[in-house]
């Protein structure tokens, strides 16, 4: 028996729809759906152990999005045809439903929750990520899990002018902007995407226009909840607590952190303060109580220390490290840090600092993109690595995280649009985070650029970047420029804005709270375009433009395009002559065909080496023109005539027959030429008897008068006759 189908459709208003559906597929799972687009078809699933472990206070979410090949109808990559660890694009799926969805949970609830999202079907014309948090969240509102809000996520474009909800991969490249937006029906939790340069009032007037989309969205879930039947939400055993406790343990430490923080510390030296205080108030207890209730002590500290800290701003406008709450902290800054590398910068600002690299290379070094639902390639990309010694800690090293790859992929769609187009180079670059205290992301924006402009590339604008806090009681607010560590921690929002002097070019924002406020959010662009202005300066200051030329140690590269029909023979038998024309010249070569004409790139340190390429790639290509002369050079002697070279085009070579040697006639070619000599010759097309190319020599010679008196076998010889005076007569 087919168990029943519940569905629910969502109108976006232009002739397409989405549709979710449950209760035909993984009924084990605590909720399950079928979200449906076009012809992409995505399951997402939630389950939440029953069993909460006392010692655990955390959330332990795990958001898992994977795209099958299958759904695509085609094979894995690599040897192993299967699915392995996940590709970057899906780890960036998987942050920007976490980000939206964990803030709603209860901040009791401490069961291990796992929510599997994965694309079964896709339709070239649907991008799946835009739907996998409106499947997630859908997916909840099915189960009896705890979750305060149902939520939605929705991908907004401008094309023409005009707002798209969703829109297709076509429509996205002809967009200016590019925004993930997660939102309840009440406010905002998430952005994330890039621009072109907007102004910040464009940038909300598309946030509004995405949350208006979101709420149908949302009506949608609730409508299919009451007709699958809303599931009592299940009870669980919530974080004890002690009231007692916790008032022993504010009114030990909440003045003394409170003095702590208004005067304004570094890092290390807070953090030590801090954990002084923490051990006097442990004092109160006795190793008993500490024993038992040791937990609840931490528990409570912690939230006085986050309530000391978060009044301090709000009451004195003061920040934990003395700043006002529009204050930058100080920078410097540094190029050509790395003698040998392409392009490099130190970026330090504040307690945070980066290093970055730049790495200029031929298309051959482009970044492969191969998954369901994208194929294609990135000549420009990054890659950041925070390691643990950045914050003085000692962790074990697991591979490139969640973390690192979401804040390279922001720090990169930061750039990528200030790359010019006509730009030859495949270019990476690679920040190395070496300390950090906030906003270490906005540090690689920073620090790429300036390794950008020290490398040549360029770059249309400089790019800078500044990370927004926001700290709120509900009725008072403080909205922070260029945010600690502690502050992103102990505050409400962390807001990160990228651009150049003239728009923003990429942003990230989560919201911690319910109910975050449009007039908020403006005042914390505005407030961050200040900052983003002033750290522009500093960058300007370092290195106000781009390097005119490339480095000393970075490969030159050069473009030639050619005739289609030439690139074999650029390649040669199995690759033998690119093969020895890179030894030769010390460069590398990478042949592309585009639009059947072949795409060379020459790549090299040595401008020799590159001058040798071209010149190899003029004498492939050349084709003397009909009634030309050329100068050519005698490199074989035959006893019907003598090969010559074209100087202009060594390696191309031609015969000259004895009797284009001279007017008068000529027994032996060395008569008239030798080995080495060097003339002219004219280029008389293709021999029509023997269909092969012919020269002349003494088509370029005075013609001397024909003496009649002479013996006949002296006498200049008659003009050829034309072969258009000819007639066909037998």
């Amino acid at each position: 028996m087919i168990p029943q189908l519940f569905v629910e459709s969502i109108d976006l208003g232009d002739g397409r729809s989405i549709t979710i559906e449950t209760g035909r597929l993984a009924k084990q799972a605590d909720g399950a759906v079928v979200v449906r687009m076009g012809d992409t078809m995505i399951l997402a699933t939630v389950v939440a152990s029953r069993n909460i472990n006392p010692s655990v206070d955390f959330l332990p979410l795990t958001v898992d999005y994977r795209e099958k090949f299958a759904a695509a109808g085609r094979f894995p990559g690599g040897f192993f045809k299967r699915e392995a660890r996940p590709s970057d694009s899906e780890v960036l799926t998987m942050r920007l439903v976490d980000r939206v969805l964990r803030p709603l949970f209860p901040d009791d609830y401490h069961a291990e929750v796992q929510v599997m999202i994965q694309l079964m079907s896709h339709d070239e014309e649907v991008m799946p990520d835009a739907l996998a948090g409106l499947a997630a969240s859908a997916a909840l509102a099915v189960s009896d899990i705890p979750f305060y809000n149902l939520i939605s996520e929705v991908r907004v474009a401008r094309v023409d002018g005009k707002f798209v909800i969703n829109p297709s991969r076509e429509e996205l490249e002809k967009s200016d902007i590019d925004m993930m937006i997660g939102a309840s029906m009440d406010s905002v939790a998430m952005v994330e995407g890039e621009m072109k340069e907007i102004s910040e009032a464009e940038m909300v007037e598309a946030i509004k226009f995405a949350h208006e989309a979101i709420k149908v969205q949302i009506q949608a879930q609730y409508r299919l909840q009451e007709a699958f039947g809303k599931k009592e939400t299940r009870t669980y055993e919530g974080e004890k607590e002690n009231e007692e406790i916790y008032k022993k343990v504010k009114a030990a430490a909440y003045d003394k952190i409170y003095n702590i923080a208004k005067i304004g510390s570094a890092k290390h030296e807070r953090t030590a303060a801090f954990a002084e205080v923490k051990e006097e108030v442990k004092t109160l207890f006795t190793e008993e109580e500490l024993l038992e209730d040791g937990d609840l002590v931490n528990k409570y500290f912690y939230k006085t220390n986050k309530e000391a800290v978060r009044n301090v701003v709000l009451e004195l406008g003061v920040r934990l490290d003395g700043r006002k709450t529009t204050e930058i902290r100080p920078i410097w800054c540094e190029v050509d840090y790395l003698p040998r590398v392409h392009g490099s910068s130190l970026f330090t600002r504040g307690e945070t600092q980066a290093l970055a690299t730049v790495t200029l290379g031929t298309s051959r070094e482009a970044n492969q993109i191969d998954s369901p639902s994208e194929q294609g390639e990135e000549k420009f990309y990054l890659h950041y690595n925070f390691p643990p010694f950045s914050t003085g800690e000692a962790k074990p090293l697991r591979g490139t995280s969640r973390r690192e790859v979401g804040h390279g992929n922001l720090a990169q769609r930061a750039l990528k649009n200030m790359i010019p187009a006509d730009c030859p180079y495949t270019i990476r670059i690679v920040s190395e985070i070496l300390e950090s205290n906030g906003s270490s992301s906005m540090a690689t924006v920073c620090a790429g650029t300036m390794a950008l402009m020290d490398a040549g590339v360029q770059m249309v604008k400089p790019v800078s970047g500044i990370a927004m806090g926001l700290i709120t009681d509900g009725e008072k607010f403080a909205v922070l420029s260029d945010i600690l560590g502690d502050e992103d921690h102990l505050g409400d929002m962390d807001f990160k804005v990228t651009g150049t002097a003239d728009g923003i070019t990429a942003c990230q924002m989560d919201i911690k709270i319910d109910g975050l406020r449009y007039d908020i959010m403006e005042q914390a662009l505005a407030q961050a375009r200040d900052g983003r202005l002033h750290i522009l300066g500093k960058i300007t200051e370092t290195i106000a433009t781009p390097r005119a030329d490339v480095k000393k140690y970075a490969p030159k590269i050069i473009t030639r395009t050619i005739p289609g029909n030439f690139i074999g023979a650029l390649i040669g038998p199995g690759g033998k002559v690119i093969q020895e024309l890179q030894k030769a010249t010390g460069t590398t070569i990478v042949i592309n065909e585009v639009d059947e004409q072949g795409v060379v790139e020459i790549l090299g340190t040595d401008p020799d080496g590159i001058a040798a390429v071209l010149a190899k790639i003029d004498s492939i290509i050349f084709k003397p023109q009909m009634g030309e002369a050329y100068e050519v050079k005698v490199i074989k002697m035959l006893d019907f005539g003598a090969v010559v070279e074209y100087t202009a085009a060594p390696g191309n070579e031609v015969l000259l027959h004895v009797s284009e040697l001279a007017w008068e006639r000529t027994e032996n070619v060395t008569d008239v030429v030798n080995m080495g000599d060097v003339f002219q010759v004219k280029y008389l097309g293709l021999d029509p008897k023997t269909r092969k190319e012919k020269v002349s020599r003494k088509a370029l010679l005075p013609r001397p008068p024909r003496d009649e008196n002479a013996p006949r076998e002296e006498r200049a010889p008659r003009p050829e006759r034309r072969d258009d005076r000819r007639d066909d007569r037998r």
